[in-house]
């Protein structure tokens, strides 16, 4: 699979690491072209250049960019856009574990709005980027489930695929109009892992139990 990286920070490295390492191509894109170069000779076979191309490089796009610039860049290339996977895994979390988006659209539907033709996914938003690092991410021997949120089902498979390609196991989300609810998780396991030092794993029952004990012999 082709795959185009709008971004040069650490999300961009981790995954477009990944998805080099099992045999996708991958072209990083920067506006920082110099930044792009730097991030491709880190992954095997990779190649670089601007923004632009980047985003019509490949089926897949992921968007590993800043909130704040994720709309503006996502709109500028829009054309490039037409038809591709965009794969979103931004959280818009500001000071105070705060949600920017509180209100208004989530992160994932506004780069929708700014390129329409694009089939957006939210996915890879819930964890550290040094946890993308890890192969595989496997905790307690059960590999992490990555939820995901989508309305062109193509797309849903496409994205399907990159997550199991990291070691992890996809989980339907549902439709983009939901993934302003992975965003607020997101939110909300930050500031209990960073303010308040929680294990977040801690806080949900398994799934046997997601309904409360069941009676024996039931």
């Amino acid at each position: 699979m082709k795959i185009g990286v709008l971004g040069t920070g650490n999300m961009a490295d981790a995954l477009a690491t990944q998805w080099a390492r099992v045999g996708h191509e991958v072209f990083v894109g920067g506006r920082n072209e110099q930044k792009a170069q730097r991030l491709a000779t880190r992954i095997d076979g990779a190649g670089h250049g601007s923004l632009r191309a980047a985003a019509g490089f490949g089926e897949v796009v992921l968007a590993a960019l800043p909130y704040g610039a994720g709309a503006d860049i996502v709109r500028e290339h829009r054309s490039a856009l037409k038809g591709k996977v965009l794969l979103d895994c931004a959280n818009p979390v500001g000071p105070g574990f705060r949600l920017l988006t509180e209100g208004g659209l989530s992160a994932a539907l506004r780069l929708a709005a700014a390129a329409p033709g694009a089939h957006v996914v939210k996915a890879f938003n819930l964890c550290h980027e040094d946890v993308w690092r890890m192969t595989p991410p496997v905790f307690d021997g059960r590999p992490l489930a990555v939820p995901m949120c989508g309305d062109d089902e193509a797309a849903l498979a496409l994205a399907r695929r990159l997550v199991r390609d990291t070691g992890c196991e996809p989980v339907s989300g549902g439709g983009l109009d939901r993934a302003g609810l992975l965003e607020a998780t997101a939110a909300l396991f930050i500031g209990l892992w960073v303010g308040e030092g929680a294990d977040v794993r801690a806080i949900a029952p398994p799934l046997a139990y997601a309904t409360g004990p069941r009676a024996k012999n039931a």
